[in-house]
């Protein structure tokens, strides 16, 4: 059975996904990363009519320039990958300006078919569409489809058998301002007389490539002789275009030459039915949802709608989940008589695993609703409504959907950066994040509020704390901008597709394959992570210590109290003697100039695995058990009783800004692009921590 690649392009929100499920009936969907970036393949593979069609849906992208890290991924693809078609997908409603994408994607020369899907809200909008006059201007195949309907879907495939197994090429209609014509039949002219010829491209292609600057034309053209001849041409026919376009920016000039070309081919296809002024339902829409005034209330009510669904809703199962590790934890150990061997598997690998599966209903919810927002139109609206506030700190509208995530969990955060297409915007939301205070270190914020202020002023306290976080955030945003991920702003497209019903089978796709990906991404890794941590805290072995405190329990007999207050002593000393004892009395010193002693230090190195651990790890430093919450009265008395105001102020400073828990760390390396920017991170926000912690603690003291 005879294979054909396909490849789907299109820009952002033309549907390619419904299409693609439309076309394969949502059989064999198969997601993942493109090698070496973190930007999301959809492959399929499905019989059709005696033929195996491959198919790949590429990153949606307005153009092939590489501005951004999907368009660098579409370039490469469609320039150096093997593949026999490509889907050139549009948006019927939208024509002139998908129409600029499909221009470019004309000049790689490769058989082509154009899906002009939304037909059906076409036809609404009252819009009438000449798919045989787009034809014969363009010179590819041209099918009128609907992915939510299924109009066309057949005969789109079909189309693509017909266009894979055909040799003949068509020629195409576009004709470009005349002072590029002439200047095209010029050097076409020449090539001709020549006899010059490069693969199978005419030497009218050839011309308009080389006056566009097609790069990878320049660099293939670059040792032939004839460029020697070529060049002085090639400079007089610019200097001629120049004087007419008023500029000599190559790329402007053909920007300006493929909006004319687009509008000119919507102008001579395209007739609209509806009458002027008549406003659609997308339109009526607007006029509230993107309103200036009633706009960013709407967006934020919905928003909070959102994250009190995924944070509170979410807990309730998380609770099943959480009881459920649990009783599987202690039925395993029970049946393991070996006391380190059990506690391995039990504390180390189902509380591991566990640590991961306790976030996944978070996920589902989360995913479930940026999913619903964004299939049915609204997230574009929400980048027009925030770009302009967030672009003074060096972000993108989008960033406002991870960063508010952030104050539930940095774990379902760290993937919502995905919806940023910028690789330079989603990197600095990635290295702020963790300034939102997620819902794990509001434990260690209660317990030294609860142990240094009166209650009457806890409430404010723990405001302050949480607007803090995500003010420093804001400001570390633009300071990143400026010093490290220093590039030029990138272009705000306004993206307005039309509102939609959402697709079942869409939302399905997105929400399973994303729950999928968190469970293969962040369980892998937490498992071996939470296994060293165990190991750090158990070992090394002290039988004598051992030995000692149970002679001393074994005296106390029938005193609960005194036996209680022996285990706690003797935890403290295993925790003290342990290898991450250690580290804590090694690392002391760093952290000595914020008025941090060994037991905060390991408090702070435990809190590298989750920020709750902080405070059961308290509890066993001050010789009160590991059983202790952030309302325990006996630890805030202990650590009121150690600690001045100043260090208390410096800790939750510390705590605000330091490296995020170890399964957000993991997924922030993937979602990141690699382990050099979680080292990156752990520098970062060490020293940012370490600064703001010093300037606190010298400040208060």
């Amino acid at each position: 059975m005879d294979a054909i690649k396909i490849v789907l392009a299109g820009q952002p929100n033309v549907g390619k996904s419904m299409l693609i499920n439309a076309m394969s009936g949502s059989h064999g969907l198969k997601v993942g990363n493109f090698s070496g970036v973190t930007v999301e393949k959809t492959e399929v593979c499905f019989e059709h009519h005696c033929h195996m069609f491959e198919m790949v849906d590429l990153p949606g992208t307005y153009s092939l320039r590489g501005f951004t890290q999907e368009e660098k991924v579409a370039h490469d693809y469609l320039n150096n990958e093997a593949y026999d078609v490509i889907i050139n997908v549009l948006d019927s409603t939208h024509l002139q300006r998908n129409l600029l994408l499909t221009l470019e994607l004309l000049k790689l020369n490769k058989k082509m078919v154009l899906a002009l899907n939304m037909a059906d809200e076409a036809k609404k909008e009252g819009l009438e569409i000449d798919v045989k006059q787009i034809e014969a201007i363009i010179g590819v195949p041209v099918v009128l489809v609907s992915a939510n309907t299924n109009e066309g879907v057949e005969e789109l495939l079909q189309r693509i058998h017909d266009v894979a197994d055909s040799s003949e090429r068509r020629a195409s209609n576009i004709v470009y301002s005349d002072v590029v014509e002439e200047e095209i039949f010029k050097l076409s002219f020449f090539m001709k007389k020549k006899g010059f010829k490069l693969r199978d491209l005419s030497t009218r292609e050839i011309a308009i490539r080389l006056l566009l600057e097609d790069k990878d034309l320049y660099k293939e053209l670059h040792d032939e002789p004839i460029m020697i001849q070529l060049q002085p041409r090639l400079l007089e026919a610019f200097e001629h275009i120049y004087t007419h376009h008023e500029t000599k920016d190559v790329a402007e000039i053909k920007a300006n030459e493929y909006i004319a070309i687009a509008k000119g081919i919507r102008m001579e296809t395209v007739k609209c039915n509806r009458e002027k002024g008549e406003k659609n339902v997308t339109k009526k829409i607007d006029d509230i949802l993107i309103n200036r005034f009633l706009g960013v209330p709407i967006f934020l009510f919905l928003m909070w709608g959102l994250f009190q669904l995924t944070f509170v809703l979410g807990s309730i199962p998380m609770e099943w989940i959480e009881t459920g590790i649990r009783l599987f934890g202690d039925a395993v150990g029970a049946g393991i008589t070996h006391e380190g061997l059990r506690s391995l598997i039990v504390e180390g690998i189902i509380a591991g695993v566990g640590a991961v599966l306790l976030f996944l209903p978070n996920i589902i919810i989360l995913f479930l609703g940026i999913a619903l927002l964004e299939t049915t139109g609204y997230m574009s609206r929400v980048s027009f409504l925030l770009d302009g506030f967030f672009h003074k700190f060096g972000l993108h509208g989008k960033s406002f959907i991870p960063l508010v995530t952030g104050f539930g969990c940095s774990v379902p955060a760290y993937m919502a950066t995905r919806t940023l297409k910028n690789e330079k915007d989603r990197l600095i939301t990635l290295f702020i994040i963790g300034f939102m205070s997620c819902g794990a270190k509001l434990p260690v914020y209660v317990l030294f509020i609860g142990a240094f202020f009166p209650t009457e002023n806890a409430g404010n306290m723990l405001f302050a704390i949480y607007m803090a976080g995500a003010l420093l955030g804001l400001v570390m945003a633009k300071a990143l901008r400026v010093f490290v991920f220093k590039s030029k702003d990138e272009p705000f497209v306004m993206e307005m597709p039309k509102y939609r019903w959402p697709s079942f089978s869409l939302i399905w796709h997105t929400v399973y394959s994303k729950a999928l990906s968190y469970l293969k991404k962040a369980g892998t890794f937490i498992l071996a992570a939470s296994m060293l941590i165990w190991f750090a805290s158990n070992y090394p072995n002290q039988p004598d210590l051992e030995e000692d405190y149970g002679i001393k329990i074994e005296q106390a007999s029938a005193n609960e109290a005194e036996i209680s207050t022996l285990n706690n002593e003797l935890k403290l000393a295993k925790l003290e003697g342990s290898y991450l004892g250690q580290l804590g009395k090694a690392t002391e010193p760093f952290f000595a100039p914020l008025g941090f002693d060994w037991k905060m230090t390991v408090a702070l190195e435990t809190g590298l695995a989750a920020k709750e651990v902080v405070v059961s790890t308290l509890g066993v430093l001050y010789a009160i058990g590991d059983e202790v919450d952030e309302e325990d009265n006996t630890l805030r008395k202990a650590l009121n009783d150690n600690y001045s105001t100043a260090t208390a102020f410096a800790f939750i400073v510390f705590v605000m800004i330091y490296l995020p828990c170890l399964a957000a760390s993991m997924v922030f390396a993937k979602e990141a692009g690699g382990y050099k920017y979680l080292a990156y991170l752990f520098i970062f926000t060490t020293i940012t921590a370490w600064v703001l912690s010093f300037i606190t603690y010298r400040i208060l003291l």
